[in-house]
């Protein structure tokens, strides 16, 4: 396994680029499922969670070759398997997607109930109860569900829980309705923008889909979706854990090829920290000039504070000049990044599903360990302004969101550097075919 080995208290300086989105490119990967050709993805990371979901692809009947440019192509050459193992699936929640495509392209799909973080309880009853509106037959055998229909019949579903809407679910179910027949209404349909960036793509493979952006969705289902080259929004997530790399550790960054609208409530708990904000078509440049302000913040489904970025947020609030407040309404039980950055001096307390940060003066280096993916980004964040040293072990899972973090990070001027632990045997690396 690797880790990150950190010399903290050095100023970022500098322009770096934003990746392409890894919760937009997943599940319009699963999604390609639907196409009678191939299709061209632009700008898609390279990581562990697109090689975990190429691999369940492959297991698919799913060619999928990685090309120049961050290009990946896939293509369907054997339509017969249904089946999505729980060697793969248990791994990461996102290749669960592929429930909703395969059970509208192939009549039946067997997937393998979905993994992924320890950030809390995240059912599939949405995702299920929308299959089922569709017309799919359902249930649930040896931790595998088991999804049939010959062909789904459009119907009104709504994918509003009890915590919001549902992201993954309304992926599933938008995939699915491209092919039903008759006219499909989403009501409750997640607003996050890797939502819009699905239905484009599916728009351009022939489905026809109105009020992308919108909590209602109409799907006027066709009889069949075409191949299409399609480019990958930017990771808003990314760009935001950069820029809260800054806020931490001091200086002036440049994060270039990004949306700023999708950022928009994340700017503006920067402004409230204090920070100095230029915001162009494609860039954000932030500055901070002063000491960090608290700030009290609640993570909501988009357009709010994302829940992706709630823990980089807490680390940067540890710095702070007084008393701040966390809540997580997405996911309030994930907070085990807390008691990590106690180690490193941080005065975090948790209180239910909210956490109390008292700033302190300053973090001193230790080892720490990441139990997440962002957990993992805010250990990293914590470590860039640390006295001293900070290691951060387990980073598999900061590999599973983030392309090449640390040297984007040294572009920037970190001192940050990936040492390998141990020996340990690791599952082989799939190959994916060669790409012009």
């Amino acid at each position: 396994m690797d880790a990150f080995r950190i010399v903290g208290g050095h100023p970022l300086s500098g322009t770096v680029a934003a990746s392409g989105a890894k919760n937009s490119a997943l599940p319009i990967m699963a999604a390609s499922i639907l196409a009678d050709g191939p299709v061209t993805l632009e700008g898609v990371p390279e990581l562990i969670d697109v090689d975990m979901l190429s691999r369940v692809l492959y297991r698919l009947g799913v060619h999928v070759a990685r090309g120049r440019d961050s290009r990946l192509r896939l293509e369907t050459v054997d339509g017969r398997c249904t089946t999505a193992p729980h060697r793969w699936v248990r791994r990461m929640r996102a290749s669960f997607c592929v429930l909703g495509p395969l059970l509208a392209r192939r009549g039946l799909a067997v997937v393998s109930l979905p993994g992924g973080c320890r950030i809390g309880d995240r059912p599939i009853d949405l995702h299920l109860k929308g299959l089922r509106a569709l017309g799919a037959d359902l249930r649930i055998d040896r931790g595998y569900v088991i999804a049939k229909a010959n062909r789904l019949r459009g119907s009104h579903v709504d994918m509003l829980g009890p915590s919001g809407s549902t992201v993954t679910g309304t992926a599933n179910v938008l995939s699915a309705a491209t092919l039903a027949e008759g006219r499909t209404t989403i009501t409750g349909a997640a607003l996050e923008p890797e939502i819009a960036d699905l239905g484009r793509f599916l728009i351009a493979m022939g489905a026809r889909i109105s009020g992308l952006g919108t909590s209602t969705l109409e799907i006027e289902g066709v009889d069949r979706l075409q191949g299409v080259i399609h480019r990958i929004i930017p990771d808003r997530i990314e760009a935001a854990t950069l820029l809260l790399a800054t806020a931490i550790a001091g200086g002036k960054t440049t994060v270039t090829g990004v949306q700023p609208a999708h950022l928009s409530s994340v700017l503006e708990v920067l402004q409230r920290l204090g920070m100095d904000l230029w915001i162009g078509a494609d860039y954000v440049t932030v500055e901070r000039n002063r000491p960090l302000a608290p700030a009290q913040f609640i993570a909501r489904p988009y357009p709010g504070i994302p829940t992706d970025v709630q823990a980089q947020m807490t680390a940067v609030l540890t710095l702070a000049h007084g008393e701040s407040s966390v809540c997580d309404q997405v996911f309030p039980q994930r907070f085990e990044h807390l008691a990590e950055l106690r180690r490193l001096g941080a005065a975090v307390q948790r209180e239910g599903a909210a956490a109390r940060v008292t700033g302190v003066m300053h973090l001193t280096g230790a080892e720490v360990t990441a139990s997440d993916l962002r957990a993992s980004a805010a250990l990293v964040l914590a470590g860039l302004a640390a006295r001293g040293e900070t290691v951060v072990h387990r980073i598999e899972h900061l590999d599973r969101g983030y392309e090449r973090l640390e040297q984007k990070l040294t572009q920037l001027g970190a001192r940050i550097q990936r040492i390998r632990e141990g020996r340990e045997r690791t599952q082989p690396k799939l190959r994916l075919a060669a790409s012009a």
